[in-house]
């Protein structure tokens, strides 16, 4: 693919699954705010000066605005600053300070555009996708020959299922200025409609683009590695982690995507003891929730109920940290909480943002809570795109199971597993289940 490849509705996008957690981790990738990357280490870092961490980084921007309280712009990189360091340490009270920060920025000068991009993909972090597109769509009117803004206006775009429009905000992203930022969510969108070949490709476009730092280009190779292991390329996804890893020693989100290599060659194991280091680093549900799977389908419900409940302590800390009920808290409720409570949950998240995965999500919530036809009916709207994520089939196949179709239900069932047979350790061992039952 060049910068002026055609992209229509089926070409055009991250894996299905991931992208809404990691809304914001690229957008500040290839980013005009002239924040000095974290890239120099040891004698080269020391010797020019330049910050070799986030947390140096945090430093210099703070000693920028108490030297020049005034200027909008230093206020602008440290809250990106800031929305960089929670990435990296899990810790949401950064959301706070990225606000905070932001806020400054733009009482010294309201039309500060990275300002305002900054805080519309703190928006994004935090789910509302309404005011992240809001906010990019008026950075995009202050500075229109600038690229940064599109990530912003396409990941709301997505997220409230405006898929045509975020098409033609993604093309001229991609036409301004082809980088990792941009060919990420190339990848996404074709992911979405079931273009998995188109996004892989695009993702070793986003690869080769590099990023402002190491940990994004990192974090596009963990990404490339979770669209091979979907192919089927267990071999290309242990190599893509390896290479994340290498780029960013101890890179958490490449050391889960070992433990899904572990998890496809059958090593449950494995695969446990990886997440469980990884999620002592980093409690996260992103990791939590498949640890507490593994654990499940092992057999280790004592050790599964732990990790639920501090899934859903680290949900409380989201909440106060001003994130909105999120498609992750509906599945998360549907599958080891309260089907009631995820059901209302899932009207509130599709209402907000009424794209594919909140369809899936209340509808997989309806079909828990005992009301399989409802939850078949956006099982089947959720699928319209085209989508080739196993969870999507198996939902749709649970849920027509309970209706009494069994062909749909056999069609369903097989799908997901054919797609991804260990899509999810969990979640496979029922599918399996219930194909047995319908034989």
């Amino acid at each position: 693919m060049t910068s002026r490849r055609p992209t229509s509705k089926a070409k055009l996008a991250i894996p299905l699954l991931v992208f809404a957690a990691m809304l914001g981790v690229l957008t500040l990738v290839n980013g005009s705010s002239g924040s000095p990357a974290p890239r120099a280490t040891g004698a080269t870092a020391e010797t020019s000066g330049q910050p070799r961490n986030t947390e140096e980084l945090i430093e210099s921007l703070q000693e920028r605005v108490r030297a020049d309280p005034s200027e909008a712009a230093g206020y602008a990189e440290l809250g990106d600053a800031y929305l960089q360091r929670t990435r990296e340490t899990g810790d949401f009270a950064f959301y706070s300070r990225a606000q905070r920060a932001f806020d400054e920025a733009r009482a010294r000068e309201p039309d500060n555009a990275g300002a305002i991009v900054g805080a519309g993909t703190l928006a994004l972090a935090r789910h509302d996708f309404g005011e992240g597109l809001r906010l990019g769509q008026r950075a995009l009117a202050l500075a229109p020959q600038t690229v940064r803004p599109y990530s912003v206006i396409v990941d709301g775009q997505i997220e409230l299922g405006r898929y045509e429009a975020a098409a033609r905000s993604l093309q001229t992203m991609i036409d301004s200025k082809p980088t990792l930022a941009s060919y990420t969510r190339v990848s996404y969108y074709r992911e979405l409609h079931g273009d998995l070949p188109g996004a892989i490709e695009a993702m070793r476009l986003a690869v080769s683009a590099g990023g402002g730092t190491p940990e994004g280009t990192a974090f596009a190779q963990t990404l490339l590695g979770d669209l091979l292991l979907n192919a089927g390329d267990v071999t290309g996804a242990r190599r893509a982690y390896a290479q994340a890893l290498i780029g960013v020693p101890g890179h958490l989100p490449a050391r889960a995507g070992l433990a899904r290599v572990d998890v496809a060659r059958g090593r449950l194991a494995a695969a446990q003891r990886r997440l469980r280091a990884v999620s002592d680093r980093l409690p996260l549900p992103t990791y939590l929730t498949p640890l507490a799977e593994i654990e499940l389908a092992r057999g280790r419900r004592a050790a599964a109920r732990g990790d639920l409940e501090l899934i859903r302590a680290q949900r409380r800390l989201l909440q106060a940290a001003g994130t909105r009920t999120d498609v992750e808290l509906v599945l998360f409720e549907a599958d080891h909480g309260d089907a009631a409570r995820a059901v209302r949950l899932g009207r509130r998240v599709l209402a907000s943002a009424p794209s594919v995965r909140s369809q899936d999500a209340l509808g997989w919530a309806l079909t828990r809570a005992g009301r399989p036809r409802a939850g078949l009916r956006l099982a089947q709207r959720a699928l319209r795109l085209g989508s080739v994520d196993p969870a999507f089939h198996y939902h749709a196949g649970m849920a027509a199971a309970a209706t009494g179709e069994a062909s749909r239900a056999r069609r369903g069932l097989r799908r997901a597993l054919n797609l991804n047979p260990s899509f999810s350790p969990y979640h496979a061992q029922r599918a399996r289940r219930a194909l047995a039952r319908l034989s």
